[in-house]
């Protein structure tokens, strides 16, 4: 699922195309989805809100997406080629465009459209975002300490409630580089330690933000991106410990985290040592 660096770089995109302009183009390809409040009004701002999208107008109203897992964001020059056949896609679910651009929503896994004073209907659950004006650090700290008996780091750190933005790459990255167990549970970790795992989830995402591809490592080159997340059946680019990938908690296959053991403390409860391939290899490594 793209996290909130990728939505933090698709908003500047679609604001740097959109904003400021009136909105020639609405097609809204969403079930019962009212285009009528956009259409013609003049595009106020688009902001990332965590992994969530706001497409905000002058008009009062705001268009809410989410990209989920597979959902994407196209900025195309107005009656392109590219445009067009984007247009006639069956996985198109939204467009909005101007005299030079149009701006196509593909595989979107949300959206609606509500009036701006209704926007915490769709967000207002979330915790401070990570890449936000309303980062808090020491909220989010004290957040993750008051986690209920049995919470792991990891899954605390995932919860969108806690702080938004998140998701399974940046808390692998982060838990690897303070040397944290992600299986551990969140309230037992002292208060200077959650501390600096916060800072550290906040500075790799600042920096990450501006990477045209999600990269932990300053390399943007596909082998070198990661620390440990996708590198299971990999030598710890530290150690040479082999990583590992356990799922977390109930959620299953599609929720999975990686860890290096001799760095971060141990193996996952549900780990059994069997051979492991890099995420998406489908081949077997040797232990």
């Amino acid at each position: 699922m793209p996290e909130g660096d990728t939505v933090w770089r698709t908003a500047q995109r679609l604001h740097a195309a959109l904003a400021g302009t009136p909105a020639a183009l609405v097609d809204l390809r969403w079930g019962e989805a009212d285009e009528a409040p956009l259409v013609g009004a003049v595009v106020d701002e688009v902001v990332p809100r965590g992994k969530h999208l706001l497409h905000r107008f002058t008009t009062g109203w705001t268009l809410h997406t989410h990209l989920r897992m597979e959902g994407s964001w196209r900025v195309e020059a107005a009656g392109s080629e590219a445009a067009r056949r984007s247009l006639r896609r069956s996985d198109l679910r939204a467009a909005i465009g101007n005299d030079q651009w149009t701006t196509l929503g593909l595989r979107l896994g949300e959206l609606d459209v509500v009036p701006r004073t209704e926007e915490h209907r769709l967000v207002g659950h979330l915790g401070p975002d990570v890449l936000g004006d309303d980062w808090d650090p020491d909220l989010v700290a004290r957040r993750l300490t008051g986690q209920p008996a049995g919470t792991s780091i990891a899954a605390a750190l995932l919860d969108q409630r806690v702080l938004a933005g998140v998701g399974t790459f940046w808390a692998s990255e982060a838990l690897f580089a303070q040397r944290l167990h992600p299986w551990r549970d969140a309230a037992s970790l002292p208060a200077e330690t959650i501390a600096a795992l916060v800072t550290r989830v906040h500075e790799l995402m600042d920096r990450g933000k501006e990477h045209a591809v999600q990269s932990s490592t300053g390399v943007l080159r596909a082998d070198r991106r990661s620390w440990v997340h996708g590198r299971s059946g990999l030598p710890c680019r530290r150690c040479g410990t082999t990583v590992r990938v356990a799922p977390l908690g109930r959620a299953g296959p599609d929720r999975v985290f990686f860890s290096c053991p001799s760095c971060q403390g141990g193996r996952a409860p549900t780990d059994d040592g069997q051979a492991q391939g890099p995420l998406g290899s489908g081949r077997r490594t040797r232990r």
